[in-house]
C-alpha cells in the first residue's frame, strides 16, 4: 500500500509540474507578425466574405488552460480598406458572439510595426457561445499595409496576465 501511495505522489508531483500554458513564438506565414501561443496551433485556411468580397482567411489556433486563442490574416488587396474592414470584423465577432453593448471595454494596446493610418483596437466582451454557455472574449484588431489582423481569445474567464502575456506578445519584423 506504502508503494502505492508514494507511485501516486509521484504522479501527482509530475502533473503539477506540467504546465498548462506553453509558450512559443509563432510567426503566421505570409505576415511579418510575432506572437506568442500557449500551444502548438493548428491551421486552416477558408474563403469568407470579407469587405464585400470574397477573401481568403488564414487562421492559426490552439486550445490551452480551457481558454481557445486564435490569430486569423486576410489580405484585402488595398491598404486604404483595411480600416473599415476591421469595424466591420469587430461588430460581426461581437455579435456572433452575443455580447452586450454594456459588457464591451476597450483597452489599450500599442502593436510594433503596425499600419499607423489604422487604429489599433482591443476589446473585452461578455457573451455566449453557439451552445449559450457565457465566454469571456478579448480581441485585437489591426493591419498592415493591406493585411488585416484578428487576435482573439476566449473563455470561461480569462485570467489578466494570461491575456497580457498574449497581447503583449504581438509586434511585428
Amino acid at each position: 500500500m506504502s508503494r502505492f501511495l508514494s507511485f501516486l505522489t509521484v504522479l501527482l508531483a509530475l502533473a503539477a509540474c506540467t504546465p498548462a500554458f506553453n509558450w512559443r513564438d509563432v510567426h503566421p506565414e505570409g505576415t511579418r507578425l510575432n506572437l506568442l501561443l500557449p500551444c502548438k496551433p493548428d491551421t486552416a485556411h477558408k474563403v469568407v466574405p470579407l469587405g464585400g468580397q470574397p477573401t481568403t482567411l488564414a487562421m492559426l489556433g490552439c486550445d490551452a488552460g480551457g481558454a481557445t486563442f486564435a490569430v486569423a490574416v486576410a489580405d484585402v488587396g488595398d491598404a486604404a480598406r483595411a480600416a473599415s474592414v476591421l469595424a466591420l470584423w469587430q461588430e460581426l465577432t461581437l455579435a456572433n458572439m452575443k455580447a452586450a453593448p454594456g459588457s464591451r471595454q476597450p483597452f489599450a494596446l500599442a502593436i510594433p510595426g503596425a499600419s499607423a493610418g489604422v487604429p489599433v483596437t482591443r476589446v473585452q466582451a461578455q457573451g455566449q457561445r453557439a451552445d449559450g454557455t457565457a465566454v469571456s472574449g478579448q480581441a485585437a484588431y489591426f493591419a498592415q499595409g493591406s493585411q488585416v489582423f484578428q487576435v482573439v481569445m476566449y473563455a470561461p474567464q480569462i485570467a489578466p496576465e494570461v491575456a497580457d502575456t498574449f497581447f503583449s506578445s504581438l509586434k511585428f519584423e
